[in-house]
């Protein structure tokens, strides 16, 4: 990736995480304490579970070294403001999904950096690959921490200004997504047919085990079906943004996972979206019919 690729990402995702900081309060993070268990479920899933299962799937799939260490690089950065509107959309509950958002966002400036290094000394082939620790903590601090900074401030001091900046920033955040991919696939057009052809069904399996996961689990401690549905989406949906970028300072063919894994997750979430719709659709028709408000 050329030095204005990488500042266009760099960019991007500082954008990104700055509107996603926009809509975050102090109490986002209070919530912590509201809904411990949801909040701890859904962190151990994210932060523990998903690198854990990747590294069992790498373990079952035929891949190249290449894909192992793109896989578990994506494992290693858990959802993102996409994440957020996909559980709006699905009717779940939009706070926890923010709230865990904004934690692991955070804890993953310290997390990326530990899988990413023990994914390059696990599948190098015995090659001397240097992790560039120090380079992904720096990234990770100014495409995360910053700008998620900047955005809590300007809401907490200006609420009316980023109230105005709310849409626009996610408007242009999502234009940046897609431009990001349609970007990777134009230059690595020659590689990309390959790629896609070893990568998805592993990243695929990743996404939709990691929604079932999610979801199963977040029944057993027996949290509500929002709950559990926000549960689901978080765990399987991907910062593919963030992974490509923490990719693109080791050696950028290593987001092809991610770059796949961004193209078709908006296709499994179809799943859960139209279930919350009908279980959310149910529950106010049945509320209609008792006069319950």
């Amino acid at each position: 990736m050329d030095s204005g690729s990488k500042i266009f990402l760099i960019v991007s995702l500082f954008i990104i995480m700055m509107g996603m900081g926009l809509s975050l309060t102090k109490a986002d993070f209070r919530r912590v304490l509201q809904y411990p268990k949801a909040v701890l479920l859904g962190f151990l899933n994210q932060i523990v579970l998903l690198p854990l299962i990747a590294f069992g799937l790498i373990q079952l799939f035929d891949v190249s070294n290449e894909i192992a260490i793109g896989v578990m690089i994506l494992s290693a950065c858990p959802g993102g403001p996409t994440s957020n509107l996909v559980t709006h959309l699905a009717k779940g509950d939009t706070a926890l999904s923010v709230t865990l958002t904004a934690v692991n966002s955070i804890v993953t400036i310290l997390t990326i950096p530990i899988i990413v290094n023990f994914a390059l000394g696990e599948f190098s082939s015995g090659e001397e690959v240097t992790s560039p620790v120090g380079a992904i903590v720096g990234s990770l601090i100014v495409i995360i921490a910053i700008p998620l900074i900047i955005g809590m401030t300007i809401k907490n001091k200006k609420p009316q200004v980023a109230k105005k900046m709310d849409k626009p920033v996610r408007v242009v955040s999502t234009a940046i997504i897609v431009l990001v991919i349609i970007g990777i696939v134009i230059k690595e057009r020659a590689q990309l047919v390959e790629q896609i052809s070893e990568s998805f069904s592993i990243v695929i399996t990743l996404n939709v085990l990691t929604m079932l996961v999610g979801f199963i689990t977040a029944k057993m401690v027996k949290l509500k079906f929002k709950e559990a549905l926000t549960i689901c989406l978080e765990s399987g949906n991907q910062n593919g943004t963030l992974a490509i970028q923490v990719s693109s300072l080791i050696n950028i063919t290593l987001g092809f996972p991610a770059a796949v894994y961004s193209l078709f997750m908006y296709f499994t979430a179809a799943v859960p979206i139209v279930i919350g719709v009908k279980r959310d659709k149910e529950i106010n028709e049945t509320k209609g019919l008792t006069g319950v408000n």
